[in-house]
């Protein structure tokens, strides 16, 4: 089972395949009355365009909300937020980012799976995260999927290379938020039972290791792609990586024998020449052994540190409000691909609700018998916003009555025309305005 699917079906709802093939096959004239493909290829791309249009309002609405908390903003501050302000905004900003994760069909994984996939790193990094410290954690990912890699293998004595499948998320998006420093020392203190000082130090000492600038009042969101399950735990910020058991193995072996050899040599020098010259020689040759062995320790962390930095470089997609944007365009995609193949079965042939649990199989095997992958496909979401748009209409009796290609387009033109004059105001009902000129009082 996929990480966070439902135990019921396994199944992802992602559509892995462009909105652009999707029409080309579902518009071909063979599977339209006469004259009808051309029209419904006009309606799908006006859907197209009304839907990208939704998510850019959602988005324009998630990105004032998001202003307080961005890390990367550049702009002026105008307005101040009070504590509870900030708490109800930041409550307020997570619940639309799941939004719009869901509606762009990631699937969450929970905290509790984090230390169970991330047994055994693909890149032979032992990671360890504490997101404790984290005020507030979402992980989630879409194409759980698996790619071909070749090792050499030790049982081949490394002569011959061996492929092996390597589970990955081909999309992973982490948001994270980190505790306000009195709230962690407060934790610190009830965990480790010890005074205010000592708890203080503790997280100070951790948090040196974040990189500069890090802050408690951000929200940081991340996405990257081709992300191993077992390295999940490094992408996040507090990651620190560990010597694997071999490497200590390793390096205990060759720092044991070489300060005993140092040790064996110091100790025959002093016995041949007890000068001073003879104490000098017999220092520096220890000091050198024990020196290397640190030097080998130090040399393979930083194998491991520029390992670790190499694969968030070339894994890494979008930053913050980056990531934003590019979610409202998946999710507008998700969406309208939905859209389209459920509109393409209720416009040829009479429905009614009761029909909708073998309609929704009936569009996973088209899905399966002409793309080749097997999906959760989400029937409910995409009936409602038709319904909502007023392209299909449910009668009483339960009846689904759905407006031909050249209506359904005509309808989308109307849609378009009235936006404007419905559209919603977006000032922010917190904080307060105040002149960036003067300081704030």
């Amino acid at each position: 089972m996929a990480p966070g699917a439902a135990a019921g079906d396994a199944r992802e709802k992602f559509l892995p395949l462009t909105r652009n093939a999707l029409i080309d096959r579902l518009t071909a004239r063979a599977v339209w009355p006469s004259g009808q493909a051309a029209e419904a290829r006009r309606f799908f791309r006006y859907l197209d365009f009304w839907r990208h249009q939704s998510y850019v309002a959602r988005l324009l609405d998630l990105e004032l909300t998001y202003e307080p908390f961005s890390p990367d903003s550049d702009l002026l501050i105008t307005r101040k937020f009070t504590g509870e302000e900030r708490i109800a905004m930041q409550k307020t900003l997570v619940a639309q980012v799941r939004a719009l994760l869901v509606n762009a069909n990631f699937t969450e994984i929970d905290k509790s799976q984090v230390e169970i996939l991330t047994q055994g790193s693909f890149y032979g990094l032992d990671l360890s995260c504490d997101l404790s410290v984290f005020d507030e954690v979402a992980i989630f990912y879409r194409g759980a999927s698996t790619r071909t890699e070749t090792r050499r293998d030790a049982r081949r004595l490394y002569l011959r290379s061996q492929e092996f499948d390597v589970p990955i998320f081909r999309r992973l998006f982490v948001l994270f938020k980190l505790k306000p420093f009195e709230v962690r020392v407060a934790e610190v203190m009830a965990e480790q039972h010890c005074e205010r000082r000592q708890a203080e130090r503790f997280v100070r000492r951790l948090r040196k290791s974040l990189p500069a600038g890090t802050s408690s009042d951000f929200v940081y969101m991340k996405l990257f792609k081709n992300i191993p399950h077992t390295d999940l735990e490094m992408v996040f910020p507090n990651t620190q990586v560990k010597f694997r058991f071999r490497d200590k193995l390793k390096l205990g072996f060759t720092a044991g024998s070489g300060v005993g050899m140092g040790v064996a040599g110091a100790v025959s020098k002093l016995a041949i020449a007890a000068t001073p010259f003879g104490l000098a020689g017999a220092a520096a040759a220890f000091a050198g052994v024990a020196a290397r062995q640190v030097a080998n320790i130090v040399g393979q962390r930083n194998k491991y540190m520029m390992t670790l930095a190499q694969n968030l470089y070339f894994h890494a997609m979008a930053d913050n409000r980056g990531v934003l944007t590019l979610l409202a365009d998946r999710a507008a995609e998700e969406d309208v691909k939905e859209e389209m193949l459920l509109y393409s079965v209720l416009a040829k042939q009479p429905a009614n609700v009761r029909d909708l649990d073998e309609i929704d199989a009936a569009i996973e095997r088209y899905l399966k018998a002409t793309f080749g992958f097997d999906a959760n496909f989400d029937i409910d979401d995409a009936l409602k916003r038709l319904i909502d748009d007023g392209i299909v209409t449910q009668a009483p009796d339960g009846s689904l009555v759905t407006l031909s290609p050249a209506e359904a387009a005509l309808r989308i033109d109307a849609l378009w025309d009235a936006y404007l004059d419905h559209l919603p105001d977006t000032a922010p009902p917190e904080g307060r305005e105040f002149d960036a000129r003067l300081p704030p009082v």
